[in-house]
């Protein structure tokens, strides 16, 4: 059996999904986090079922790449069920999708989630009269917390076996009359079957730019019927017939929600009152560059007070391992390479990551992110984007592939494109390590900040520059800013693990590769090949030699570049002068996305596009490394 979970964005599938698939999906407080989706092998009781978390979607006419995903599976791939998930708090604008997905008549029940929120706003909703106003089963939930959970997979997998199907709504007046004209000849079409009559009729009537082509193919005779009959309804409504239906939806919803549902009135919350000075135009800015330079300083500091203690360590623990290996033997290579990696991703990579995961999971839950796309909206439309292309910068800061993949949620080719291209020069928590290991350890917390300040004038600079040579029509931000939640701690703790858990399953089996590879390059004396190879890069930008072959290990991970390098270089950082620690950092930041944020890349733009994308980065590395450099020798040794 197939079990799917649809709804508008932030309504909480991605919670449900992970309260019973365990933690699988990022779930996080702001719309956009989930691109495409996510599936899994659930078992309940003695039954076994497929669950699947679709991305959010507002409507069956979507407007961006993750919204037609979502509408692929449901016309085409399909499910035994459709667990259509509402935010209770919003009841009467979600009940707008709800009637849109039952005219396709499928298997569906309703999740009606976020109950908690529904009571603090004074909503007090009757379950079983909107059940029996829908004619499908209701079930209340609060995923978060997990109430509900048992009993709507229950429902879920009875209506699955009782046969429960949605039957659509009826509209009034003239649009009805024109549905069910139109509706007797649709019947006759082949594809009818594979879709109801009546949703292709309203599609046809909408002009739906997928299923309009379609029918017409089948029936040719049928266009001009349609086009006669839009005809009329535009004189009748003096509106056009897309535009009809939507209002015929939204009055249906709202007549729905005044059935089954009361409002009191209740004061104004806390969240609600923080806001007023969050989103504020003169207080919001500040505390949001002090909330960012908290945050950082924050993961700099715990970092800094791990690694030292940890690299003294189990530099005095190899000292007692070191004599039980020949010096110059392959096995004494190895063992190093192998030591070095694995002790590099504990001790070098791990204190930096692991707090900046949970800060990072935090602010996203207590819904500060579409916060800063709020306040960071004017600025994005002076470099040709609006504030939605935050989402996927944002996310970069974690991975720069699921950055990648979040530019989906914007609309347009042109913003897509301008929006990858600066998500894959944000510092992902790969490259953070190395800014906070190496710059952050040794040479302060100020060259740190610079880093960071330098990357986002060159993001503005370059999203300002492309915007200009890719001209086009910036629109305006219409986003969801979803209320503050309290952060459990089992979330924040369960997203950081699946954050972390691709560093430990992936990373670190390459670190530990990697690292012997560059012990046998050493041992047959490849290394220095290599490095005379790259001679023209490591000396135009003031390196020593040994560092070239490490920039070739950060194409796979952007940590192999920190630890090859300590290994390069016999251990010891301390033997680069503070401006090539500088320089060295500066080049890996900008240059070459990973392997992985390349796939990103080619399925989300194409290959040309990718690979332009990889030659700029590197471009642009180099001029940058070679600035800093000219600047650093003015500050550093």
């Amino acid at each position: 059996m197939r079990i799917a979970l649809v709804g508008q964005p932030n309504c909480g599938k991605s919670t449900i999904f992970n309260q019973v698939a365990g933690y699988r999906s990022i779930a996080s407080n702001f719309p956009g986090t989930t691109v495409t989706y996510t599936m899994s092998d659930v078992r309940f009781g003695s039954r076994v079922f497929e669950l699947i978390d679709l991305p959010g979607i507002y409507s069956l006419t979507p407007v961006d790449e993750a919204e037609k995903e979502a509408r692929r599976f449901i016309l085409r791939t399909g499910a035994d069920l459709y667990i259509n998930v509402v935010d209770a708090s919003l009841l009467s604008r979600s009940l707008e999708f709800t009637i849109e997905l039952m005219e396709l008549e499928i298997p569906m029940i309703l999740c009606l989630n976020m109950m908690d929120e529904a009571m603090e706003k004074g909503i007090i909703i009757d379950v079983n009269k909107l059940s029996q106003v829908l004619g499908v089963p209701v079930v209340a939930t609060i995923a978060k917390s997990g109430k509900g959970i048992k009993e709507l997979f229950e429902t879920a997998l009875k209506a699955i076996e009782d046969g429960v199907r949605a039957s659509p709504f009826s509209f009034c007046g003239a649009i009805e009359r024109a549905i069910s004209e139109l509706e007797r000849r649709v019947r006759d079409i082949n594809i009818v079957g594979k879709l109801p009559a009546r949703f292709l009729t309203i599609r046809l009537i909408e002009q739906d730019e997928e299923i309009a082509p379609l029918v017409y193919r089948y029936s040719p005779d049928l266009k001009p019927q349609v086009d006669e009959l839009r005809e009329g309804l535009v004189k009748e409504y003096n509106l056009s017939p897309e535009e009809v239906i939507a209002s015929q939806r939204h009055a249906l919803a709202f007549s729905i929600f005044e059935q089954v549902a009361k409002v009191k009135r209740v004061r104004e919350t806390f969240r609600e009152k923080l806001d007023s000075v969050m989103l504020n135009p003169f207080i919001g800015y500040p505390l949001l560059v002090i909330a960012l330079y908290l945050f950082f300083v924050s993961v700099f500091k715990l970092g800094a007070l791990i690694e030292e203690p940890l690299l003294e360590i189990f530099d005095s623990l190899y000292g007692y391992v070191e004599p039980l290996f020949k010096g110059d033997s392959l096995s004494a290579y190895m063992f190093k390479g192998l030591y070095d990696g694995f002790t590099g991703g504990l001790a070098i990579v791990l204190p930096y990551l692991v707090p900046f995961l949970i800060g990072l999971a935090f602010l996203e839950d207590v819904g500060y992110l579409p916060r800063i796309a709020f306040l960071m909206d004017a600025i994005m439309h002076k470099i040709g984007l609006h504030g939605k292309a935050i989402i996927p910068l944002m996310l970069g800061y974690g991975c720069n592939v699921p950055g990648v993949m979040a530019v989906r949620v914007l609309e347009s080719s042109r913003d897509r494109l301008i929006a990858s291209i600066l998500t894959v020069l944000v510092p992902c928590a790969a490259r953070m390590s190395i800014i906070m290991g190496l710059v952050g350890f040794y040479l302060g917390g100020s060259w740190v900040f610079f880093i960071y300040a330098l990357n986002l004038f060159i993001i503005a600079l370059l999203g300002w520059g492309f915007s200009k040579l890719l001209p086009g029509y910036c629109e305006g931000l219409i986003m969801e800013v979803p209320p503050y939640r309290f952060p459990t701690i089992r979330g924040i703790i369960a997203k950081m693990w699946l954050r972390l858990r691709e560093f430990i399953v992936i990373a670190w089996p390459l670190l530990l590769a990697g690292s012997v590879i560059l012990s046998l390059l050493s041992y047959y004396g490849l290394e220095a090949k290599i490095n005379a190879f790259l001679r023209f890069l490591t000396y135009s930008l003031g390196l020593p030699l040994e560092v070239g072959v490490t920039l070739i290990f950060g194409i796979l991970r952007k940590e192999l570049s920190l630890l090859m390098l300590k290994q390069a270089l016999g251990g010891d950082l301390k033997l680069l002068l503070p401006s090539q620690m500088l320089v060295f950092t500066i080049f890996v930041v900008f240059y070459f996305p990973c392997i992985s944020t390349l796939g990103a890349l080619v399925k989300e733009v194409g290959w040309k596009r990718s690979l332009l994308i990889v030659i700029f980065t590197i471009f642009l590395a180099f001029i940058l490394a070679s600035l800093v450099r000219a600047i650093s020798l003015l500050f550093l040794a």
